[in-house]
């Protein structure tokens, strides 16, 4: 079976990230990551990320950028990333008053074609990234999430399934991602446990079926898998991160 690069999301990470940049992206390298996911510069230029990352050869995969930080300066927020060389940027999440059923998700909905047009002019793709609440059901019936895709086409919008919060939704991140089969660039592969409490952990170590997922991602098409973990109650950011790429490779990842 074909292996998709793995990349690390590093908010997962972000402590380390923020302290020293550039030492803590040569110990990713060392980990064995091929690329990693921004989610902020850490106080740098975008000039400096770049080079702090070609340095050690990791590749600049795609960045979370905020619905906010978009609409505040939309062409300027772009060329920062693609001065960077991101080939994907990401709406990572909407706050409760950006969510359906308000009046801004309606504005949401009308500016995601416009920040993607901004995108195409650097060669970058749009994405947004799912949480659990948009399995919240529209007054249609259908979820929010599969709404935003019905209403947004591909051309404009493409997805980052994160595997986890559909799990937690209730539903199965497998069928998911043959749901968006060629629309699902990036999967995001996030684990966790339910006793005695919702809890985050290191990939392969919670309950998800990670061969099945990594099996239809390559289906589906995607280009990356990326690692993320949002909480760290058991081991460092750095030793989860850690964990996660061996566990990858123990299942010949």
């Amino acid at each position: 079976m074909k292996k998709l690069p793995v990349a690390l999301q590093l908010y997962s990470i972000r402590e380390e990230a923020e302290k020293d940049f550039a030492k803590t992206m040569a110990k990713v390298k060392s980990m064995g990551y091929d690329g990693v996911e921004l989610a902020g510069l850490y106080g740098h230029t975008p000039e400096k990320i770049k080079e702090c990352l070609n340095k050690v050869g990791l590749i600049p995969i795609a960045a979370h950028v905020s619905y906010l930080e978009f609409m505040a300066d939309l062409s300027a927020t772009v060329r920062k990333y693609a001065t960077i060389g991101c080939q994907f940027l990401v709406i990572p999440y909407l706050t409760e008053d950006y969510r359906y059923g308000t009046k801004k998700f309606i504005e949401v909905m009308e500016n995601i074609p416009m920040i993607a047009r901004e995108c195409h002019k650097e060669g970058i793709t749009l994405l947004y990234h799912n949480h659990d609440f948009e399995y919240a059901r529209t007054k249609e019936g259908s979820f929010v999430l599969d709404y935003m895709y019905e209403e947004i086409p591909a051309s404009v919008l493409q997805t980052e399934l994160d595997t986890c919060w559909i799990k937690v939704a209730g539903e199965e991140p497998v069928e998911y991602i043959r749901k968006y089969s060629g629309r699902c660039p990036i999967v995001h592969l996030k684990d966790f446990v339910n006793i005695p409490s919702f809890d985050f952990r290191a990939v392969g170590y919670g309950v998800q079926d990670f061969p099945a997922i990594l099996r239809a991602a390559v289906s589906a098409g995607s280009q990356w898998v990326v690692v993320e973990q949002d909480r760290h109650s058991q081991y460092s950011s750095l030793e989860d991160a850690d964990l996660s790429k061996s566990y990858l490779e123990s299942i010949g990842w």
